[in-house]
């Protein structure tokens, strides 16, 4: 990494001899299909998957809702910019990661800002989000927009910035997470879990003051932090891979319909995608769960 700091934390983690390595530990049944009643019915409530140029990821994000019986919808921001679109007829809004506008810094920032001054589309996500039957998942680069549009987010006014990793480095990893008790409707009964998940971002590090960081633990908001392979909060680099306090890593709205995440569960729902996980798993990870979750909020 460009930051020395950094440097010598990856150092000294690698010369630590007690290092457990990555462990998983769930408190929910990692084979169970919770939307089968759902799915039975055929109703495919459907979900707008947002993007925007550069952004990443599209396919896995509908290969996963579509995989917990929803119908997955590109929706491409031209078409709401132009009113081609809007989402009245949406149960659901997911931004996906990547890089919008190609590889610049700020990029999901830019990415809400399109929406925040532009008065008609302003208004049908203002909408989207003020309804009490939608959620919605921000992830990566999608976190960062989220969290950018938070003013227009019920129950949101607490989350952080989200700006360049402390590394000053992109981070492409396979970090150890776990669920913290919250009422985001897509880590329900996921709380107390730890596994490992994908993370590939520039400016993942959540900038809040401790003020408001104590005010947001304090809330129940934070929803996932990065851990080591200790199990305790991960302050230092690389298993905290961005220098988030706290290791905050996850947010999620008062309500719990709105959920922003740094790393990406799209990547790793499948077990195949997993680079290392235990020999027991079978087609489903764990994270196949937070899209399981959504279909059974819906009903």
């Amino acid at each position: 990494p460009d930051n020395p700091a950094c440097a010598e934390e990856e150092y000294s983690a690698i010369a630590d001899d007690e290092d457990p390595g990555l462990s998983v530990n769930l408190t929910f049944d990692i084979n169970e299909d919770i939307t089968m009643p759902m799915i039975a019915t055929g109703a495919k409530p459907r979900i707008a998957v947002l993007r925007e140029q550069g952004v990443n990821s599209q396919v896995e994000m509908a290969a996963a809702f579509t995989r917990a019986g929803f119908s997955a919808i590109d929706v491409h921001m031209s078409d709401i910019l132009s009113g081609e679109t809007d989402l009245e007829s949406f149960a659901g809004l997911v931004a996906c990661g990547g890089f919008s506008y190609g590889d610049v810094l700020g990029a999901g920032e830019g990415w809400a800002k399109s929406i925040l001054f532009h008065e008609d589309a302003r208004k049908v996500f203002a909408d989207f989000f003020a309804r009490s039957d939608t959620f919605g998942l921000g992830v990566c680069n999608g976190c960062q927009m989220f969290s950018t549009l938070k003013d227009l987010i019920p129950g949101a006014e607490r989350w952080p910035r989200f700006v360049t990793n402390r590394s000053e480095q992109f981070e492409a990893r396979f970090s150890l997470v776990q669920i913290q008790p919250s009422p985001s409707i897509l880590l329900s009964g996921m709380e107390g879990s730890h596994m490992p998940i994908a993370v590939s971002h520039g400016e993942g590090r959540a900038e809040i003051d401790k003020f408001e960081m104590n005010s947001l633990l304090a809330s129940g908001q934070v929803s996932m932090q990065f851990i080591d392979n200790t199990l305790d909060v991960a302050t230092t680099y690389p298993m905290n891979p961005n220098g988030s306090p706290a290791g905050i890593t996850g947010v999620t709205s008062e309500d719990g319909r709105f959920t922003a995440m740094m790393p990406h569960p799209e990547r790793v729902y499948r077990t195949v995608q997993n680079s290392w996980h235990p020999d027991d798993w079978k087609e489903d990870s764990p994270w196949m769960r937070i899209f399981r979750n959504a279909r059974v909020w819906v009903g």
